[in-house]
């Protein structure tokens, strides 16, 4: 690794999933390509009605309490109920800490959206007024100022949005402040729940989410990354967060991470809104290694951006196979199962590989029988893998608007 660019620990992990709200039950699932993927029936006046395939979260938004006090977007109790945990994971207490080096960097694409969707079907369906805390609960860092008002952080606190990158562009943009020595911990993360019609039908009018086959009956085997008989993605809901820590502030404190943020790189393809580009993903992935201090070789796992649509997987596979070469390097989405997450899907995925790199194993591609014969990739199938002496993993991260971020994972 480079000298000049040292690895920052992660000291806490915490999240809410549609595979569950511990690490224990999510990284059981994930291994075992265990898909929380189902049908879900859209129909709204004016349109033709359509099953389409959600991964939703199991919890309850409607009893977390914030400490504003103003009633929460879904998505924003899902985002402080995984940054908590990833606190109480970390063993801070703030009480010993100097608040005003505590930052809170946060994503998520659209932020707000099930309250936002809610108070338009108020005013223009019902014909009422809305809460005058309309604003508060719909505003993109809402998520934010909850958690920063819970923990009592002061310093830094930003949301970023970044459609799909949102939250591994705020991971990596801590990761920054912190190597800067601007400040000695950051909370981190991202969160997404735009499970509501209104979103939904957007999303279902792009033609980019996967068919669910005769009243559902397909949709938990919906999303195929990388297949040859892929046709699009499942929208997912969830949040996760880290807690992120400098070695000086660590090792202040008697602490030692085995895990750690080692690389980390974005950029912009300025080609297309919403084609990808494999030129620009190179550059992501090439930047993060030069940022890690590492060779392609040294990447024993990539978890890829892989949603399953035509256009996303065929560029991805190209800039994997142009950084990697004919060694290659295993490759796998679990955005089959836990669903496209968007501005969330950076930090959990992020999860995944901490997880492989903590257990040696690396998680299938569900659903992939047969791989699209135009990739030559080492995809992980079938089952989850064993990677002996895995230390470095790869993150990807390429969004709508042309935004690419990669994250690098090691273990020490």
């Amino acid at each position: 690794m480079s000298s000049t660019a040292a690895p920052i620990g992660v000291a806490g992990l915490g999240l809410i999933s549609p595979l569950g709200h511990t690490l224990e039950a999510f990284q059981a699932k994930v291994m075992a390509g265990e898909s929380a993927v189902g049908p879900w029936p859209l129909n709204l006046p004016g349109i033709d009605p359509v099953v389409l395939p959600l991964a939703r979260c199991d919890f309850n938004d409607t009893a977390v309490r914030t400490p504003s006090r103003v009633p929460a977007d879904r998505g924003t109790s899902m985002a402080l109920t995984a940054a908590l945990a990833a606190w109480a994971a970390s063993g801070l207490d703030m009480a010993t800490l100097d608040a005003e080096r505590v930052g809170l960097y946060w994503g998520s694409g659209m932020a707000g959206a099930h309250s936002f969707d809610a108070s338009c079907h108020t005013l223009y369906a019902e014909h009422k007024r809305l809460r005058p805390t309309t604003v508060l609960s719909t505003m993109p860092n809402a998520a934010v100022a909850e958690i920063s008002l819970q923990l009592g952080i002061r310093g830094p606190s930003l949301t970023y949005a970044c459609a799909c990158a949102s939250s591994a562009v705020a991971i990596g943009e801590a990761l920054r402040a912190l190597r800067g020595g601007w400040i000695d911990v950051a909370v981190v993360g991202g969160h997404e729940s735009m499970l509501s019609p209104g979103v939904l039908a957007s999303w279902q009018a792009m033609r980019v989410m996967a068919p669910t086959g005769p009243e559902g009956s397909l949709a938990a085997s919906a999303c195929r990354p990388f297949s040859a008989d892929r046709h699009g993605f499942a929208m997912g809901e969830g949040a996760a967060a880290l807690v992120l820590e400098s070695p000086a502030h660590a090792q202040a404190r008697g602490a030692q991470h085995t895990l750690c943020l080692s690389g980390y790189a974005t950029n912009s393809d300025a080609r297309h809104i919403s084609q990808p580009d494999a030129a620009g993903q190179v550059r992501a992935m090439q930047a993060a290694l030069r940022d890690a201090g590492l060779q392609p070789q040294d990447i024993g796992y990539v978890n890829a951006h892989g949603t399953a649509t035509q256009a996303g997987d065929r560029a991805e596979a190209e800039s994997l196979q142009t950084v990697f070469g004919e060694r290659g390097v295993a490759v796998s989405s679990t955005k089959a199962i836990h669903g496209h997450l968007l501005g969330a899907g950076g930090a959990m995925e992020l999860v995944v590989a901490l997880q492989a790199l903590a257990s040696g194993q690396v998680p299938p591609t569900a659903h992939l029988s047969e791989a699209d014969p135009a990739f030559a990739l080492d995809l992980v199938q079938g089952a989850a893998r064993a990677v002996p002496g895995l230390r470095h993993a790869m993150s990807n991260s390429f969004a709508f608007g042309g935004t690419n971020a990669v994250l690098i994972a090691s273990r020490v």
